[in-house]
């Protein structure tokens, strides 16, 4: 029976810097990316995005805004994968880094010159259009392990 998988990410932007905070994973999904992570049983995905931010990076943010979702298809066995995307300027505390990886702040336009050219391994250059332009509510994404990914935006 095929799965479907939920999680959350989130940019959190400095509003006095311009600057965004990034990841440094060193776990599954290697690479830069946002703080995020698994919707619980009987959590809001309100909440899930709250939470792992905080736990991922001592952060406490608020007031986010959904920024669209990224929606994967196994076009083999039929799994899902959908990550609610959220943005927010508001956050109090200091930043901490884990066992998912450092955390620090980046300037926007070196973060996606970073994912443009390629200097990351994981998908996340694909969640761009999502978080920066602002004219696309949904990426969606054909993948299995064999082929490339497709990816359409809407």
């Amino acid at each position: 029976m095929p799965k479907c998988e939920l999680t959350t990410m989130v940019m959190v932007q400095d509003p006095t810097t311009g600057k965004v905070l990034v990841q440094e994973r060193v776990k599954s999904w290697k690479g830069y990316a946002f703080p995020g992570g698994h919707i619980e049983d009987d959590e809001s995905l309100y909440d899930c995005a709250v939470r792992e931010v905080f736990e991922e990076t001592g952060l406490s943010v608020r007031n986010l805004k959904s920024c669209g979702l990224v929606h994967w298809f196994n076009n083999k066995t039929g799994d899902r994968m959908i990550i609610f995307l959220y943005k927010t300027i508001e956050f109090e505390g200091d930043i901490i880094s884990n066992d998912e990886g450092k955390n620090f702040w980046m300037d926007l336009a070196e973060l996606r010159a970073a994912l443009n050219n390629g200097q990351q391994t994981n998908s996340f250059y694909i969640y761009q259009p999502l978080f920066f332009d602002d004219k696309y509510s949904e990426a969606f994404g054909s993948w299995n392990n064999d082929e490339p990914w497709e990816m359409e935006y809407r």
